[in-house]
């Protein structure tokens, strides 16, 4: 009963991880339209190509590692398309450093963790020396959000947090972690765990900031809705007498103070504003902007 349910567990966590592998397609099939990587950055897609291909190794090594073989081996597949893409698409200075990181990361520290592990190790030490890097990596990748968590808190605005992404990551962790446990494997179960634990909180931390930004983006609207209102006000043309007599008085007001002339410059502009604009006024700076994006 135990070994058809972490089979089923097992099917699931497959389908969920290659729909999470193939979530960047959209992102590649922009890159091959302008033919340029503009300001993303290849290292996610290199640090993940290492991760599956580690993956891959441990669960050839494991007796009943088929299912994590197979998805792992998919990761492959999507992450080496992902990369050779941006090397073909990006500038000459990324695409150096790209290739360098391949060689540091997917040739020469892989290629040292299977000859180790193959020429030093025997029996059992092979499958835990592998594990241990595999959890160590996977423990890393699952840690990454938190800085998108922190923006989030920070700028009280689930923007750069897109929901479907966290839930299917949040989903995945949640799905290898039952897996783990029913095959008892220490080395799926650990960093699975930990990424469900912070997709759990991904979570909790966009239901709180969704309510706030819909607040928020309710209370601009109608600033917004009420600085028009008052403009169109202004440019009726009327022959009222007490009309003119409001304007003309209200040249003789005081000069209003520097905090209301700045509030007032802010309400007009903001009129202007489109959505990317308010993006670009806000505290996030560019590499935070391009890292969420890519998130």
């Amino acid at each position: 009963m135990a070994a058809s349910l972490s089979f089923v567990m097992g099917i699931i966590g497959n389908v969920i991880s290659i729909l999470v592998f193939a979530s960047p397609i959209k992102t590649f099939i922009g890159i091959v339209k302008k033919k340029s990587t503009e300001n993303y950055k290849g290292i996610p897609y290199v640090t993940t190509l290492l991760s599956t291909s580690l993956w891959t190794f441990y669960g050839i090594l494991k007796p009943d590692g088929l299912l994590v073989t197979t998805v792992n081996g998919a990761g492959v597949v999507f992450q080496l398309s992902y990369v050779t893409l941006f090397i073909i698409f990006a500038p000459k200075h990324n695409k150096v450093s790209t290739m360098k990181l391949v060689g540091l990361f997917n040739i020469v520290f892989y290629g040292s963790v299977i000859g180790a592990t193959l020429l030093a190790m025997h029996g059992s030490l092979r499958l835990t020396f592998v594990g241990i890097i595999c959890a160590a990596i996977t423990i890393g990748m699952y840690a990454s959000p938190l800085a998108v968590m922190e923006n989030v808190i920070r700028t009280k605005s689930v923007e750069y947090m897109p929901f479907f992404l966290s839930f299917f990551l949040f989903l995945n962790a949640g799905i290898w972690s039952v897996y783990a446990i029913l095959v008892k494997d220490i080395y799926i179960a650990v960093p699975n765990g930990i990424g469900f634990v912070l997709g759990s909180a991904q979570l909790i931390i966009y239901g709180i900031y969704k309510k706030k930004s819909k607040s928020t983006k309710s209370t601009e609207m109608m600033e917004e809705e009420g600085s028009a209102h008052l403009v169109e006000m202004g440019m009726n043309d009327g022959d009222d007498h007490q009309k003119n007599r409001g304007i003309i008085k209200g040249l003789s007001l005081p000069k209003p103070t520097l905090d209301r002339q700045y509030s007032v410059q802010n309400i007009l502009r903001s009129l202007s504003y489109g959505p990317y604009d308010f993006h670009s006024t806000g505290p996030l700076d560019e590499d935070d902007e391009v890292e969420s994006e890519k998130f």
